[in-house]
C-alpha cells in the first residue's frame, strides 16, 4: 500500500468539507445527530427518526440530515447538532422525539433558537451558551 503524502491529505479533507458544506449543493441546514454508543443508549435512534420524519413531512431537500460517533459528552445524551447557513452551530443535548420535533420546526424552519434545549453555540471546540 503506497504511502500517503501531505498533499493526498489536503485533497483528502478539501472533498470532505466540501461534500459536508452547507454552500455546495443548495443546503440550507445541517442537523447533526450524534449517535454514539452512548447516544443511541440514551435515544438517538428516536431522535433521528423524529428528525427524518419532520424532514419529510415539510419536503424540505435543503436540509442535510447526518450522524456522528461521540462527541465525549456521554453525560449529555442524546445530543443534536444544528447548523443554519451563516449562523453558529447550535449544539442541543437531552434530546427527544418530543424536543427534537420542536427544534426542527423552530429552529430549522424560523430561525428560533430553542434556548431551553441549547448545550452551547460555536465550533466543535466552542461550547458557550
Amino acid at each position: 500500500m503506497a504511502k500517503l503524502k501531505l498533499e493526498d491529505l489536503k485533497r483528502i479533507k478539501e472533498r470532505v468539507h466540501k461534500d459536508n458544506s452547507l454552500r455546495e449543493g443548495g443546503s440550507t441546514a445541517k442537523i447533526t445527530v450524534h449517535m454514539g454508543t452512548c447516544g443511541i443508549a440514551s435515544g438517538a435512534r428516536q431522535v433521528m427518526e423524529a428528525v427524518l420524519d419532520e424532514v419529510s413531512l415539510a419536503d424540505r431537500r435543503d436540509v442535510i440530515v447526518t450522524t456522528s460517533g461521540c462527541i465525549g459528552l456521554c453525560s449529555e445524551e442524546p445530543l443534536v447538532t444544528v447548523e443554519i447557513l451563516g449562523q453558529d452551530p447550535i449544539r442541543y443535548h437531552f434530546v427527544d422525539r418530543k424536543k427534537m420535533r420542536q427544534i426542527f420546526r423552530r429552529h430549522v424552519l424560523i430561525g428560533e433558537v430553542q434556548h431551553q434545549f441549547a448545550l452551547g453555540k460555536g465550533t466543535e471546540h466552542e461550547t458557550t451558551p
